[in-house]
């Protein structure tokens, strides 16, 4: 059986955890690897990026359900009278067209087949119905799962994930909700899980056969597992018990499957009202530390008290915490939209045309320019949905004031309470003196200020714009300035200097509201749009003098000109 270099890595480190005066040559030999290889896995629990190729599908695939169902046939027929190997070939070729495969390809596949046909039937003998108690050791092993739960989350109502891990001893459980049941949300949870809890179980965790972790059921409990869900339990050093598939095996690991449900119907009813996913966990964390004094029904004890016996039995957490994320590198498209998982994510629109390191996280989908981030999204669930962040289309539609009013990213921006109605009250009153063109661009520069001053400083300069009556840019800038520095904040920056009140000048203004004291002069050190990026300009004066007229220094001689 095809074993990938994940899994082989994986071995090795927890044959050294379990015996660390096993040699590298016994390991090597264990494993049919070469020493280098051994020793490369002791050093780095991920494998270099070398990938062997897939194996090859049978090409009995698509009739291995019929073959099948001949063989179950013949458990019920005269042992003289099955079907041989010809036989299934002819019916395979007659009732469904199918002759691909060749004589020796279904006679072994009828080999091997056959014996696990009989076991199969024999399965499901008459037996008595009821559960067997377990008893855990401390530290050793606990259990993981999934479960639905329904939220209002920003207005409105979604369908979202619990992730639940649960320790099978003090029964300790870690909850986090992510948006969907994705690859990342299952790595994230472990590794919230893992902080919390302090260390990692030091025997194994049960799953039963979730799509992050598992790519194909085989016999038994045999598993393909996923290369990046190997990687990560190397890195943390832990194994997986899984689970038998459907009911049956659901009871393997009824702890955490009783969990789920009952945090849900114990904090999550009714629906919770949230802005955003990490507020709800930073609540979800709180209740998880106040549950410690919680008592499991037929235990004397806390579920805090357990676990502080078990704290320190957990295996230590690395040094370093796994990437959860995917990097990616999709284009920039001329909408200012690049697409991710089939949702499209709006970008500051300086980066059309090229590409962008996109982290895709559990909730969150991060945009890098080089090392800082420049766009955060909330991770959407369902194909071909948008989110758009309206500050990122601000210098095309200085351009284009006109396509403000139907753009989808003012939609989003008044749907998520970003454009409020003291900017509505600007906008109406900027048009009404200015035009629809003008007016428009005005409330755009306004926008623009969002960029250098706080949010609540700009809304109280427009309030104040329109409460005199006085619609300008210029304006709103200055008394949010005022504002800042009535408040406290540091970005305030008063001038020392006094001067006359000048209406027509677009730097300074006076607070009137100290008069008596002496006038006090704002100024605004920044303009409303964002600074020039191009460098400064050269020095000319060099090239000055060449506009000087040049002297003749020769003689001349009496009576001449020069």
């Amino acid at each position: 059986m095809y074993r990938s270099r994940e899994w082989i890595f994986e071995r090795i480190r927890r044959d050294r955890r379990l015996d660390p005066t096993v040699s590298g040559r016994v390991l090597a030999q264990r494993y049919k690897v070469s020493r280098n290889t051994v020793a490369k896995a002791l050093a780095c629990p991920v494998p270099s990026g070398r990938k062997k190729p897939p194996p090859r599908k049978s090409v009995l695939e698509p009739v291995k359900g019929f073959i099948d169902a001949m063989l179950r046939e013949d458990l019920a027929t005269w042992k003289k009278q099955k079907h041989t190997v010809d036989r299934i070939l002819e019916r395979l070729a007659g009732e469904h067209d199918f002759e691909q495969a060749s004589y020796s390809t279904v006679r072994d596949y009828v080999r091997k087949r056959r014996p696990q046909i009989v076991l199969e039937a024999k399965e499901g003998r008459r037996h008595l119905e009821g559960t067997v108690p377990q008893e855990k050791r401390p530290g050793e092993e606990a259990e993981v799962d999934f479960a639905d739960v329904w939220l209002d989350l920003a207005g409105q109502r979604r369908k979202c994930v619990l992730f639940t891990l649960r320790m099978s001893y003090s029964g300790k459980a870690v909850h986090r909700v992510y948006a969907t049941a994705s690859q990342e949300a299952f790595f994230e949870g472990h590794v919230e899980a893992f902080r919390a809890l302090g260390g990692v179980p030091s025997v194994h965790i049960r799953y039963d056969n979730l799509k992050p972790a598992v790519k194909q059921v085989l016999f038994g409990r045999s598993r393909t597992e996923t290369t990046r869900w190997v990687a990560f339990r190397s890195w943390y050093g832990f194994s997986a018990f899984y689970c038998g598939p459907g009911e049956e095996g659901a009871h393997e690991k009824g702890g955490v499957e009783h969990e789920g449900g009952r945090f849900r119907r114990k904090h999550l009813v009714p629906a919770p009202e949230v802005d955003a996913l990490a507020d709800l966990n930073e609540r979800l964390a709180a209740i998880d530390m106040a549950e410690d004094a919680r008592h499991i029904h037929g235990r004397p004890t806390s579920i805090g008290f357990d676990f502080e016996q078990e704290r320190s039995l957990l295996a230590p957490l690395p040094a370093d915490e796994y990437d959860t994320g995917i990097d990616l590198m999709p284009l920039v498209h001329r909408n200012g939209r690049v697409t991710v998982r089939q949702g499209y994510y709006s970008v500051p629109a300086k980066f059309i045309g090229t590409k962008v390191r996109v982290k895709l996280r559990a909730n969150e989908v991060w945009v890098y320019d080089g090392r800082q981030v420049v766009a955060r999204h909330p991770r959407l669930t369902r194909r071909y949905t948008y989110h758009d962040i309206l500050d990122h289309y601000l210098e095309i539609l200085l351009v284009k004031p006109g396509a403000f009013a139907g753009a989808a990213a003012l939609a989003q921006a008044r749907a998520e309470g970003g454009f409020t109605k003291v900017h509505e009250a600007f906008w109406a009153a900027a048009k009404t003196r200015c035009g629809d063109k003008e007016g428009t661009r005005m409330l755009i520069e306004v926008l623009l200020l969002h960029r250098q001053l706080p949010a609540a400083a700009v809304i109280a300069g427009m309030s104040t714009v329109l409460k005199i009556g006085s619609i300008s840019t210029d304006l709103v800038a200055i008394e949010a300035r005022k504002a800042i520095e009535n408040s406290g904040m540091e970005d305030a920056e008063p001038a020392d200097d006094t001067a006359a009140p000048d209406d027509e000048d677009e730097n300074v203004a006076v607070d009137d509201s100290h008069s008596d004291a002496g006038a006090k002069v704002i100024s605004l050190h920044t303009r409303r749009l964002p600074p020039d990026p191009r460098p400064a300009l050269p020095d000319m004066s060099k090239y000055d003098r060449l506009l000087m007229p040049v002297t003749d220094t020769r003689k001349t001689r009496k009576g001449t000109s020069a």
